[in-house]
C-alpha cells in the first residue's frame, strides 16, 4: 500500500466514524467544471480588474461592473455543470454522512448537484438585489441584454446577490456557518488558498473545537502546514470518488 493509498483510507475512516462531517469548499472544486479560481495561475483577476467587483466603483460605473459580470458569472457559469466532487457531497448528504456544506463559491453547481444543507457563505448566483428597494428578482426573470440591468419593482439599479468587495458576509451566512464550525468533529476543506478572510477564519474556529481537518488540495493552502492533519494533494473529484468507494466498500 503506498502512502497515498493508506492516506485515503485513513480519510474514509474518519469521516465513516464521525458524528458531525462538515465540507469546507472553495474554487479549487468548480475548476474541474471548467470555472477558473480567482487567485494563482490562470485565475480571473489574471484577465479582469478586481476593482469591478469593488461596492464603490460598482455603484459609480455600474454599465462597466456588469458588463464584465455578465460574461463572468451568467455567461460562464451557466454552460459549467457539476463535476464528481459537487456529486458525492451531496450523496453523502443523502445518506446523512455530511451534515453541513459551506461553500465561497457563488456558482451554484452544489444546489444543482442535489445538495441541499448548503450555507452560501459569499451569497450566489441565482439572484439579483435591488440597491434601491432591496427585492430580489431571480436572474432568469430580468433580461441582461441591455446594461445595467433595473428592478421590475421600483426601476433601481441592480446587483448580483453575491457579496462584493466592501461589503460584509451576510449575516445569516456568517451565524450558520460559525455554528456549524463549532459542532463539527471533521472537517474536509476543499479547494481553497485560506487567504480570503473572514472565510479563512472558519477553519481555525473548527480546529479550536477539537476538529480533525482533512484538506482536498491539488496545491497547498495557507492551512496545510499550519492547521490540516491529514492533507490529500489530488484535484478534488479524483479524491472524493476514491473516498468514496472506501466508504462503500466497508459498508
Amino acid at each position: 500500500m503506498t502512502f497515498l493509498e493508506s492516506d485515503l483510507e485513513h480519510a474514509a475512516k474518519t469521516i465513516g466514524e464521525s458524528h458531525y462531517v462538515t465540507a469546507f469548499t472553495g474554487a479549487g472544486i468548480s475548476v474541474e467544471s471548467g470555472i477558473p479560481p480567482f487567485r494563482g495561475q490562470g485565475g480571473v483577476w489574471k484577465v479582469y480588474n478586481p476593482e469591478v467587483l469593488e461596492i464603490s466603483y460598482f455603484r459609480t460605473h455600474p454599465r462597466e461592473s456588469w458588463t464584465v459580470i455578465r460574461d463572468l458569472f451568467f455567461e460562464k457559469f451557466r454552460q459549467a455543470q457539476p463535476n464528481e466532487a459537487h456529486r458525492v457531497l451531496a450523496e453523502w448528504e443523502k445518506r446523512g454522512l455530511l451534515k453541513t456544506l459551506v461553500t465561497q463559491n457563488i456558482d451554484n453547481l452544489h444546489y444543482r448537484a442535489g445538495s441541499r444543507q448548503v450555507i452560501e457563505y459569499h451569497g450566489n448566483s441565482r439572484f439579483l438585489r435591488c440597491l434601491t428597494c432591496g427585492i430580489t428578482h431571480p436572474v432568469d426573470s430580468v433580461s441582461l441584454e441591455t446594461l445595467p440591468p433595473h428592478c421590475p419593482s421600483c426601476g433601481g439599479l441592480l446587483k448580483p446577490d453575491f457579496v462584493f468587495f466592501g461589503e460584509p458576509i451576510p449575516a445569516d451566512a456568517l451565524s450558520a456557518s460559525f455554528h456549524a464550525m463549532e459542532r463539527t468533529d471533521c472537517l474536509i476543506v476543499i479547494g481553497t488558498t485560506g487567504e480570503v478572510y473572514p472565510a479563512a477564519d472558519l477553519p481555525r474556529i473548527a480546529k479550536s473545537h477539537g476538529a480533525f481537518v482533512l484538506e482536498i488540495n491539488p496545491e497547498p493552502s495557507a492551512f496545510t502546514f499550519s492547521l490540516t492533519d491529514l492533507y490529500l494533494p489530488l484535484p478534488a473529484s479524483r479524491a472524493l470518488s476514491q473516498i468514496e468507494e472506501r466508504l462503500l466498500r466497508g459498508a
